[in-house]
């Protein structure tokens, strides 16, 4: 959606430890399985752009804060580990007509968009009868694959998320429905100007809005 990040400053600080994971079949809804990624809060994260204050983790809830400015260009948090073949899951919950989203297998530098791949977050409630793509809404490959039903939720409430990339194959459930099955070889005509389509590793992040919180962030490596 608009404000999508177009570059990006990586400011390092302090890593999360990881434990291995297994080849289980995808969940559909969150679980506390797989390491926390928010088991040393903020500080286990890399803030990209932004102000100090952006982000603030209370009671496991990671937020992003109003700023006292308009800072312009990219703001996002990204895990200090790359990771290649994983499960994440997460919750979250926008206020009204807030617009995030979630990165995977994003690098550090460039629009994590495209560079990498985002996961839509989004109050599709809000942008009902805009020009808005059905691969710009909830739970979208954004720019690339629509979800096979509208799962969103309303702004307010916590919704379930949960993205399983393995090879080229990406998996994303909403809310407890399996909404992406896809094999990112399936769009080469995109890999122009999406050339995150073809990384086999690289980041988890979190795209900033100042309505958007999240919690019981897990990411489990698979075998391959």
């Amino acid at each position: 959606m608009s404000g999508k990040v177009k570059a990006s400053l990586p400011v390092v600080l302090f890593s999360v430890a990881l434990t291995a994971g297994s080849c289980a079949p995808m969940r559909l809804c969150c679980e506390s399985r797989g390491a926390d990624l928010l088991a040393t809060g903020v500080v286990g994260w890399q803030q990209i752009g932004g102000e100090r204050g952006d982000w603030q983790l209370e009671d496991g809830v990671l937020a992003g804060r109003a700023s006292s400015s308009d800072v312009a260009g990219p703001r996002w948090l990204a895990t200090v580990d790359q990771y290649d073949d994983f499960e994440l899951s997460l919750e979250f919950r926008i206020a009204p007509g807030a617009d995030s989203g979630v990165f995977v297998r994003a690098p550090l530098r460039g629009d994590p968009t495209y560079a990498g791949m985002e996961i839509q977050i989004l109050d599709d409630a809000t942008r009902d009868g805009s020009a808005l793509r059905a691969d710009q809404v909830s739970g979208s490959i954004y720019g690339v694959q629509a979800p096979s039903e509208r799962m969103g939720g309303r702004a307010g409430q916590w919704q379930s998320m949960v993205v399983a990339c393995r090879g080229s194959r990406v998996k994303v459930a909403l809310n407890g429905r399996k909404v992406v099955d896809t094999d990112t070889t399936y769009y080469p005509y995109l890999y122009g100007d999406h050339p995150g389509l073809t990384r086999e590793r690289g980041y988890i992040g979190l795209q900033y809005h100042s309505g958007v919180e999240f919690r019981k962030i897990a990411i489990e490596p698979l075998v391959k």
